[in-house]
């Protein structure tokens, strides 16, 4: 699957990032997948993201698309002639536009399911609660703008984990029929900020049959606005897909 190398602006983006036992991570990613670890924990975690001026590339910005979106994903390496590489593996896709969710998997990689998001926002601040069409999935993110680090996080520094996530540009996700849809995020600036989070909710993990208790933490979040970017194309994967 082909599209038009799209062009538009991250006006807000949200990471909220789980550490997850590892053997809990694999058992759900299709191969050549593995899970990326820092340490002994995989990483997993929440991308809120407002796209706005979403066009193809030769289009001006007046003619772009604006859209809520929600992905539960996974970092991942895998092996690719020899060289070990590096990605996120997207398990679901969420948004509330409603040509997204029908041209996903068809005319976009990826297949979309339709949502309802309620976002309070200030200069400062965020407030994004999710809930899916489906009633599959729901999900809350609470949390305002710090210059302070968690202590307790699996990253040092906060330039630490920008790194390993600004290194996760290209994505998988199922598609229709057995592949995995492959988007790359080519970011023209990198900028990330770190997020105190009040409140961090999430059907997916917070569910005890997915993830037995022990198995998966909440680590931190990182806040991003008004990035330029690109998203290309790339080859889909050929697997089985569980689930």
């Amino acid at each position: 699957m082909r599209i038009p190398v799209l062009r538009g602006v991250i006006d807000r983006r949200i990471l909220a990032n789980y550490r997850v036992a590892p053997e809990a991570v694999a058992k759900m990613l299709p191969d050549p997948l593995e899970p990326k670890c820092v340490g002994d924990w995989a990483m997993a975690g929440i991308c809120l993201i407002r796209l706005k001026s979403l066009r193809p590339k030769a289009l001006p910005m007046t003619w772009g698309m604006r859209s809520e979106n929600a992905a539960h994903r996974f970092a991942v390496t895998w092996r690719e002639d020899g060289v070990r590489r590096e990605g996120v593996y997207v398990r679901r896709r969420d948004t509330d536009s409603r040509l997204n969710a029908l041209a996903g998997g068809r005319l976009f990689p990826g297949v979309q399911h339709h949502a309802h998001f309620d976002v309070a926002e200030r200069d400062d601040a965020v407030d994004v609660a999710m809930k899916s069409d489906d009633g599959a999935v729901r999900l809350r993110v609470t949390g305002r703008m710090t210059q302070a680090w968690p202590s307790d996080s699996l990253f040092a520094t906060v330039e630490e984990a920008s790194r390993f996530f600004e290194q996760g540009s290209l994505g998988f996700s199922p598609g229709r029929g057995q592949r995995l849809d492959a988007m790359e995020l080519c970011c023209h600036n990198w900028d990330v900020t770190p997020l105190e989070v009040q409140r961090a909710e999430s059907s997916f993990f917070d569910d005890g049959d997915t993830f037995p208790q022990g198995s998966v933490y909440f680590d931190h979040a990182l806040l991003m606005r008004g990035i330029k970017h690109e998203w290309h194309t790339r080859q889909a994967l050929c697997c089985t897909i569980d689930g």
